[in-house]
């Protein structure tokens, strides 16, 4: 029984070295997340900045062009605005003195349904 109950005692403290153990692991991880804890949030800022630099960089870019694309567009607008407006001035008298012509000039006529009722 003596053996028995010594296996049991081996048992129990083989036991208590593991809680131990376990305990001073779980210690040491508390420890290491906090002294590496700093480091990962400055290096993971650095790479936000980074990034938002480089997203930044690309905005510009593309921003840039649509500003490009636009003053090209109220340039042609404008050329196209000052062609209709050049070719009104051009147009304006020949246009009126057709509309006058056909309203003034009248030709009677008999029309070509008319019977002569003779």
């Amino acid at each position: 029984m003596t053996s028995q109950s010594q296996g049991i005692q081996q048992l129990l403290q083989a036991e208590k070295r593991a809680k131990d153990k376990l305990e001073e692991a779980k210690k040491r991880k508390g420890r290491e997340e906090k002294r590496t804890k700093p480091e990962a949030i400055a290096e993971i800022d650095h790479y936000r900045l980074q990034r938002e630099k480089e997203f930044r960089n690309k905005q510009t870019n593309v921003m840039g062009s649509q500003g490009n694309l636009s003053a090209k567009i109220e340039e042609q607008t404008t050329e196209t605005i000052r062609n209709l407006t050049g070719s009104y001035h051009k147009n304006t008298e020949s246009v009126m003195k057709k509309l006058l012509s056909m309203i003034c000039d009248i030709n009677p006529e008999i029309h070509p349904n008319f019977r002569n009722a003779v």
